[in-house]
């Protein structure tokens, strides 16, 4: 379904196009570097300056510190625990994948 101001934005665009708005710009003839695709560029932006992390990486970073530790325990109660939680992280891990399948 089209936008309702589509046809306003695109008779503006014609007029600056013909009075010669976009002539000699820098960059002309090249595509835009939106990173990995437009609808994304924004959000990708945000998270390179927020420093932020996808959840994805996250869970994984989280799934490799908690193998470590479980390889490190001796104790069964202790080892019990970590399992748990490594559980309960690779469940999360599939969500998360999940979700991204889904909804992108």
């Amino acid at each position: 379904m089209p936008h309702p101001l589509d046809a306003l934005i695109n008779e503006k665009l014609q007029k600056a196009k013909d009075e010669g708005a976009f002539d000699n710009l820098p960059g002309q003839g090249r595509p835009i570097d939106h990173g990995h695709s437009p609808k994304d560029a924004l959000l990708n932006r945000l998270m390179v300056e927020a420093k932020a992390k996808p959840p994805v990486a996250v869970l994984s970073a989280q799934i490799t510190a908690s193998t470590a530790r479980l390889k490190t325990l001796t104790d069964p109660d202790e080892r019990k625990t970590e399992m748990k939680v490594l559980a309960d992280l690779h469940t999360r891990l599939a969500i998360e994948k999940e979700l991204y399948q889904r909804f992108g």
